[in-house]
């Protein structure tokens, strides 16, 4: 791909001009917190929801009493499960239960970063130059 200014000008903003006028969206979790739900509240009730079968996950969903929090989470655990991916439910429980420490064990050895090459340098201190 070039860098010509030519190419890349007709695809570029106008001064002024976002690709994005609204920016990015809030996340979910804000938004709950604007409608009353405290931090307690949301992982109470994902902890609850993911001790359920299939078919309680259904009828909440299509509960119109069921409240927003419990039917966003009952369909994201229902796509995830569609999918046949994780991604849902694994956020959901690093929501409520926090991500699992990883440790690594790194071993570092002082390598030269260019072969055949002396890159010691001795300094003499003790002469300077006036500029």
């Amino acid at each position: 791909m070039s860098n010509n200014k030519e190419y890349i000008l007709p695809f570029s903003w106008p001064k002024g001009k976002s690709g994005n006028p609204n920016g990015r969206p809030r996340k979910f979790v804000c938004q709950l917190k604007e409608m009353g739900y405290n931090k307690q509240d949301i992982n109470t009730t994902i902890e609850n929801m993911m001790a359920m079968t299939l078919n309680e996950l259904a009828d909440i969903y299509k509960d119109e009493h069921a409240t927003i929090l419990e039917r966003t989470i009952a369909n994201a655990m229902r796509k995830s499960l569609e999918k046949g991916t994780l991604y849902s439910l694994e956020t959901l429980i690093s929501r409520v239960h926090g991500v699992p420490t990883q440790t690594v064990n790194q071993t570092i050895t002082e390598k030269p970063i260019f072969n055949g090459i002396d890159i010691n340098v001795t300094t003499d201190n003790s002469a300077s130059e006036n500029i």
